[in-house]
């Protein structure tokens, strides 16, 4: 019995380039052997129980030669029975991928392979660019060459070195001659070391010397760039530009066109890569939309939260049998929302208990939410925090009090009232809210647990982060608390006083902030936050968006 291997690709950059089924099997996969140029957001899609498998290569040096990842792969195949091991690779394995060398060495193993085909960088990356690789009246074909091969004329994985030789392009067997009387599109890749060479060699076989050209650097990434040139200007625009890898070349009359039909380049997001760190389960909408802009989204949950198990000792929590003594029901944010419901549903009730009760929410977010279970809320506050909520309710307690006694005031009667409302929080809730209501009840619904570590992939896309998004004041604590930690222990130094108000060398110094309270606490720990006018996801993205198009 051995475990089945997939070959997948990766695409190249943009998480939503990634197949649907090359998401599923990532989603179970028991091992994950990954490539450099694989995205952070994609990584975030694997398995979180998965063993992850650095094996990319560097430019300067292969971090594992390939016949050590062949070995690998039929290692970890024979290591879990059943299992599902993910061999995820940058643009397709079978396009200059190495993908056909790793599948034979699986044949000679006996281990069963499925090879899920990725967006190759030849065709994605440039209409990313707004450069179609065809186009009729100009290309009515196209063709991807290695630019790179080694001496014994097999070709280079596209991750691997494009300066391993010391002459460039004395490796390369291309059939110049033929290239050059080529009409079509001419698309290389791994390139850029030899392209020199590459050019002059083309030039000397009778191709234009005004033939237009294009490089393009980490292609559907935030971090994406278009350099133009001509065949006889290459060698010197790579030079004056600095074009590094991982970039693709792209010839022919097709290039002109990048100049009208560029389009990512002016989305308000381009070239950000942004940390978010709300709870898995919620991410996916401000993920979703700071992606739409242009962004690159690093999903870092720093909290997860859990139904709290009834009668736990210690916490008050939801006794439906005891809902007929509430007339106001107080959900504070969405996971108290969803916790109530799931537990409410789960022991048999539905929404009909709630019938005649009065409602009130926090602020708009989990005001949507209770109106996903077909609940309106009756009370919502101005200011959408925990104070703005308890003072509103206060005044409904004082209207209440003045309409039953006629205008006498008896604090009898305004406590029993206000014993009638239900607080339906989490456990890290503060007291704001019993201090104005202190007669109110409260349940516990559901518990917040902190994110104990960051996989190492993990932290070293936060490092390279240009802002983090904070949400709740729990996220901005635990964050800063598993950061330093890490910095702390890959270090092996103490932390001094000044290092726990200043955000660490691995994170970035910008937030972005849902909340005064949330502000607060990311200025305590030394960020230099931008927060939101209102607490909702779209004056968040609003907000993030006007920051950069101010400093732009």
């Amino acid at each position: 019995m051995k475990g089945t291997v997939y070959l997948i690709g990766a695409g190249p950059g943009d998480p939503g380039l990634l197949t649907l089924r090359g998401k599923e099997i990532l989603e179970k996969a028991d091992v994950v052997v990954y490539d450099r140029l694989v995205s952070p957001a994609i990584l975030g899609m694997c398995n979180p129980k998965a063993k992850m498998v650095d094996v990319g290569k560097m430019p300067t040096h292969h971090k594992v030669k390939q016949s050590e990842i062949n070995r690998l792969l039929v290692q970890f195949a024979c290591e879990f029975p059943g299992g599902v091991i993910a061999r995820l690779k940058g643009g397709d394995p079978f396009v200059f991928g190495r993908g056909g060398e790793e599948a034979l060495e699986l044949v000679a193993a006996g281990v069963e392979f499925e090879v899920v085909p990725g967006i190759t960088s030849a065709i994605s990356v440039p209409a990313y660019a707004g450069i179609p690789v065809s186009h009729r009246g100009i290309a009515t074909s196209f063709h991807i060459i290695t630019g790179h091969e080694k001496a014994d004329g097999r070709t280079c994985h596209p991750e691997r070195s494009e300066a391993e030789s010391k002459d460039p392009g004395q490796n390369l067997s291309l059939d110049f001659e033929t290239l050059a009387k080529c009409p079509g599109t001419l698309i290389f890749l791994m390139g850029i070391a030899n392209m020199d060479f590459i050019a002059r060699r083309l030039m000397e076989c009778g191709k234009d010397t005004k033939t237009p050209l294009a490089f393009i650097e980490k292609g559907t990434t935030p971090y994406q760039r278009t350099v133009m040139a001509t065949l006889e200007t290459a060698g010197e625009k790579i030079a004056r530009e600095n074009v590094t890898a991982p970039a693709i070349t792209i010839m022919g009359g097709v290039v002109e066109l990048g100049q009208t039909l560029a389009w990512k380049k002016n989305l308000p997001l381009a070239g950000k890569r942004l940390v978010v760190t709300r709870a898995a389960k919620q991410a996916s909408g401000i993920s979703a939309r700071l992606t739409a802009l242009g962004a690159e989204v690093i999903e870092t949950p720093m909290i997860e939260t859990r139904d709290v198990i009834p009668a736990k000792a210690g916490i008050s929590s939801a006794d439906f049998n005891a809902l007929a003594n509430f007339d106001i029901l107080a959900f504070t944010s969405t996971n108290g929302v969803e916790s109530f419901f799931r537990q409410l549903f789960a022991a048999g009730y539905d929404v009909r208990v709630l019938a005649g009760k009065k409602i009130a929410s926090v602020g708009k977010i989990t005001e949507k939410k209770l109106l996903e279970y077909g609940i309106r809320c009756d009370y919502v506050p101005e200011d959408h925090t925990g104070e703005g909520l308890g003072r509103l309710l206060r005044d409904v307690v004082n209207k209440e009090e003045r309409v039953i006694l006629s205008g006498e005031r008896s604090s009898e009667s305004k406590d029993l009232i206000e014993s009638r409302i239900l607080l339906l929080q989490g456990n890290l809730a503060d007291d704001t809210l019993l201090k104005l209501l202190p007669q109110a009840t409260r349940w516990v619904v559901y518990e917040t647990l902190p994110v104990a570590e960051l996989p190492e992939w993990k932290r070293e896309a936060v490092a390279g982060a240009d802002a983090v998004v904070f949400a709740s004041t729990s996220a901005v604590e635990n964050f800063c608390s598993v950061i330093l930690s890490g910095e702390r222990s890959s270090e092996s130094k103490d932390l001094n006083r000044e290092s726990l108000t200043t955000p660490a060398s691995c994170s970035p110094r910008l937030a972005f902030c849902i909340g005064r309270m949330t502000e607060s606490a990311a200025r305590k720990h030394g960020y230099e936050t931008v927060t939101s006018d209102e607490t909702t996801m779209d004056s968040l993205v609003k907000k993030i968006v006007e920051h950069y198009k101010k400093e732009s």
